[in-house]
């Protein structure tokens, strides 16, 4: 037995034993992917399409017998049964463990965005969806069950969280944030991450995309992003910073696009200066899908994929994904003095080093007998997150629904399964690749409603979208000339269904009507990843239809079930009620109708402002002073802020008392009273705001800094606490660092960014500005008695 095959020697010891006996060809093998096509008899094939280039059987054979880094979602490529799955994955491990000269097993990373991408997994709601929860310890419950669904399958890696700062709705990405604040975005990353990768981490999440990926030109996927390193390091850098060291997260991809004319994927700034040297990270960082190739076939700072390999590795890049366009050619980029042995072999450590450490060497196979998808407890779990997302944003009077109220549920999004998916979910996915996948699973809101309502009649009023298939162009690369490319619309304008649905409203106590979007990567829906919009008007002919339905006089209730927020024409103070589900996932019917009807609570809060119109984008409530213009711009603004959402009770906020005074090392405590004054029980979500009146650099309006989510009863009170140290008041200085300084700070509490209901101040004392530790106090606290 070799030292390295040794469980009992230290990690340190195997992976420098395991280096020593690999040859250079064994080296590059493990700082890359395959993206292959599995088979249980070990006729494993190269997916071959336009994205991957294809390879002979045995020249396939010749390469993997050098061993591999990581395998490229096995079971989420294509619809392969789980059981089966885990067998043909199985069978290339034995290929690794037994055939190759060192038996080094390969890791298995799959997408878990919104649940485990794969047949049969649970899906769950989307990012925005978590975040409008306002429930870290609930997101932690999500993540430590796409974690198990992800292990029991022979996964390792999952290719999540998104830690994306929400910045222009416009965005198609939009879907996969927690939404537009830093501090709460990296709240909720953290309890995924801590979730999916359990006590014992041996589960790796992956920190995607950094970063500033969300604040691209135009909102257009790809686009360079224009942020100078004090904006980016406060707004951006903050997430990712709380996942690192405080979730010890396993992982980080670094995004596609160039920050001041920089690729990060070629970026030794951020990928080793900052994220190694200053923040401690000790994981693996791999590639988004071939940005390695992207830094000479669209950034064009290499010459080719010799170069491309040698600036990525050397910058901090760990692993090519999703498969070898690049690190193939590393023994070129030798020859060339582009990469020297040393810079290899430091790669190479890293990504052993987390092979050993989760124990992939003593536990290499997984059992397709213990395979355990869509369990009664992931379900129930994908039950409650969707209810606790649903965010009502006006209600006069109609909620919650009477249940012997007759209905009329409208709309192309009532009763249509993939309207409740967001764009990593399994069976949106495969729109991409022309293929199909069962979704009867998904409960639609139209059976949401006939499930606890008796009288319901429906009517889908129009398309958004008449067929969906790939195909459109998805990089600048795939044409000429981009800028004289002509497309046409996808949507739908027909509208003759509109009359059926106008009927069915007219026969109604109260229509509700469902709009919003179809989720599909790079076109194939109208939000997700390269799904960018001009408007944040309905897509296609929605409007004309909820105008229809308005005008009828019967009440009317919007359930808008989106990746981004919607304006709806100016019809919003005609509704009865509006509402946001987000993507809730397959238990968004029974979720959303529970809570309208009012068998369960309402206690959803926006993470994400409704812009008034795309002419505000970029809007977030956390904005700088002379955001508005001067004068303000008539367009600024939201009338549905960050923060907002309604219950079915009323809540009194009293006796605010804020610490006056604390030192630079001190901690910020506000505690108030929150009493329900209604007849039944709700939730409030108390959010502490604070202002930095006077500092050397601008600062934002108000800034999120702690929060606590209360269930009350009738009548019921309770006291708040809120200790927010003072570390986090601080902001990237002059000389590029986070600092504190003395001053006063306006401290406020309310229950949206804009609905401030007691204020306070506090002094923060000291002789001059305190430069933080690496170790600086990332987190408030919430006591609640």
């Amino acid at each position: 037995m070799h030292p390295y095959q040794n469980p009992n020697a230290p990690i340190e010891t195997r992976v420098e034993d395991l280096l020593a006996r690999m040859t250079p060809e064994e080296k590059f093998a493990q700082m890359h992917a395959m993206w292959l096509i599995l088979d249980e008899e070990g006729n494993h094939k190269v997916r071959g399409d336009a994205f991957i280039k294809g390879t002979e059987a045995e020249t396939l054979r010749q390469r993997l017998l050098l061993g591999l880094g990581q395998i490229t979602r096995p079971l989420g490529t294509a619809a392969v049964e789980p059981r089966k799955g885990v067998r043909a994955l199985n069978r290339l491990q034995k290929l690794m463990m037994e055939e190759t000269r060192l038996g080094i097993p390969v890791l298995s990373h799959e997408e878990c965005l919104s649940g485990l991408m794969a047949r049969d997994a649970t899906l769950f709601p989307s990012s925005l969806g978590y975040g409008a929860t306002w429930n870290p310890g609930l997101i932690q419950r999500v993540g430590a069950a796409i974690g198990d669904e992800m292990a029991s399958v022979g996964g390792h890696q999952g290719l999540a969280p998104v830690l994306d700062v929400a910045r222009d709705a416009r965005w198609g990405r939009t879907e996969e944030t927690f939404g537009e604040d830093p501090y709460l975005v990296g709240e909720m990353a953290l309890a995924y991450v801590r979730g999916l990768q359990g006590p014992d981490r041996r589960r790796l999440a992956t920190l995607k995309h950094y970063v500033g990926h969300s604040y691209s030109e135009g909102a257009r996927n790809h686009a360079p992003v224009h942020l100078g390193w004090r904006e980016l390091n406060d707004d951006f850098m903050l997430p990712f910073e709380m996942a690192v060291k405080l979730g010890q997260a396993s992982s980080v991809m670094p995004a596609y696009h160039d920050i001041d004319n920089e690729p990060v994927h070629g970026s030794r700034h951020l990928l080793t200066d900052v994220l190694r040297g200053e923040w401690g990270f000790e994981g693996i960082v791999v590639a988004d899908y071939i940005g390695v190739t992207l830094l000479h076939a669209h950034h064009g700072v290499t010459p080719d994929a010799a170069a491309s390999a040698a600036l990525s590795f050397r910058a901090g890049l760990d692993v090519e994904l999703p498969a070898d366009e690049c690190a193939t050619m590393l023994a070129q980029a030798l020859d060339r003095g582009l990469i020297t042995m040393e810079e290899v072999d430091e790669t190479v450590r890293r990504s052993l080093r987390e092979k050993f450490r989760i124990g992939l060497f003593e536990k290499p196979y997984a059992d397709d007998g213990a395979v355990a998808l869509r369990t009664p407890q992931a379900l129930e779990l994908a039950r409650e997150v969707a209810e606790q997302s649903v965010t009502i944003l006006d209600n006069r009077g109609a909620l919650p629904i009477a249940p012997a109220t007759k209905l009329a549920v409208i709309g192309p999004c009532a009763d249509d399964p993939l309207a409740l998916l967001g764009d990593y979910s399994f069976p949106v996915h495969l729109i991409n690749m022309d293929a199909k996948e069962d979704a009867s699973s998904v409960v639609t809101l139209l059976q949401g409603f006939r499930a606890l309502c008796p009288d319901v009649t429906y009517a889908k009023g129009c398309h958004i979208l008449e067929t969906r298939s790939a195909g459109a162009p998805v990089f600048p690369g795939d044409v000429a000339d981009p800028t004289k490319l002509h497309q046409v619309s996808p949507l739908s304008t027909k509208l003759d269904l509109i009359p059926e649905a106008v009927e069915a409203a007219r026969k109604a106590e109260l229509a509700i009507v469902c709009v919003g979007d179809l989720s599909g990567i790079f076109q194939t829906g109208t939000v997700g990843e390269g799904s960018d919009a001009e408007t944040l008007d309905l897509p296609g002919v929605q409007q004309e239809l909820l105008q229809a339905v308005v005008e009828t006089g019967t009440p009317t209730v919007v359930i808008v079930t989106s990746g981004r927020p919607y304006n709806l024409g100016g019809l919003e103070s005609r509704l009865a009620a509006q509402v946001y589900a987000f993507f809730p996932g397959e238990q968004g019917g029974h979720a959303v109708a529970r809570v309208l009807t009012g068998a369960a609570e309402p206690s959803g809060r926006l993470t994400l402002s409704v812009p008034r119109s795309a002419g505000a984008s970029p809007y977030f409530y956390n904005h700088k002073f002379k955001a508005s213009g001067t004068p303000v711009a008539r367009h600024f603004g939201s009338d549905y802020p960050f923060g907002h959402g309604l219950s079915y009770t009323t809540f009194a906020w009293e006796g605010l008392e804020v610490s006056p005074q604390v030192t630079l090392d001190g901690t910020v405590t506000a505690s108030l009273t929150v009493r329900n004054t209604g007849a039944r029980k709700g939730v409030e979500v108390v959010q502490l705001y604070i202002r930095d009146r006077v500092a050397s650099l601008v600062r934002p309006v108000k800034e999120l800094k702690a929060f606590a989510r209360l269930d009350l009863a009738p009548g019921e009170a309770k006291r708040v606490t809120l200790e927010v140290p003072v570390d986090m008041l601080n902001f990237t200085g002059y000389q590029g660092h986070r600092i504190v300084e003395p001053g006063w700070f306006d401290v406020m509490l309310g229950a949206s960014s804009a609905d401030i209901k007691l204020k306070g101040e506090v002094e923060v004392t000291g002789p001059s500005p305190r430069a933080l530790p690496k170790d600086w106090r990332m987190q408030s606290r919430a006591t609640v008695v």
